[in-house]
């Protein structure tokens, strides 16, 4: 299972980005995906999860904000962020849980900076 996250890079506070999460095979087995964030000293921490039955969970610092969808035709989870913060700046990871294993991405930057 391979795991690979794109999308990040140096937006405005205000702007948007979305982010991609390709997965390695059906997503379709995939009981769980999500998107978690680690900035510097900080713990890693859950941004936005689905499940394979479309369930959506939101970490509260970006309710309202972010949105995690995804295309299982493409096998890739989304993560559209809109209204970006200065806050938000972190490396972002993916995550997938499959039969019960746990997978994770390599990670993406992003900057949000003026």
């Amino acid at each position: 299972v391979q795991l690979q996250a794109s999308g990040g890079g140096l937006v405005q506070p205000g702007g948007p980005l979305r982010l991609s999460c390709a997965a390695s095979g059906s997503i379709f087995s995939y009981n769980y995906m999500g998107w978690y964030r680690q900035a510097p000293g900080m713990q890693r921490e859950l941004v936005a999860s689905i499940t394979s039955g479309g369930s959506t969970n939101y970490g509260d610092s970006v309710k309202g904000r972010f949105t995690i969808s995804r295309d299982n035709a493409k096998n890739t989870v989304y993560l559209q962020m809109n209204s970006l913060k200065s806050e938000d700046t972190a490396v972002y990871y993916c995550r997938a849980v499959r039969f019960g294993l746990e997978y994770w991405g390599q990670g993406t930057q992003v900057t949000v900076s003026s």
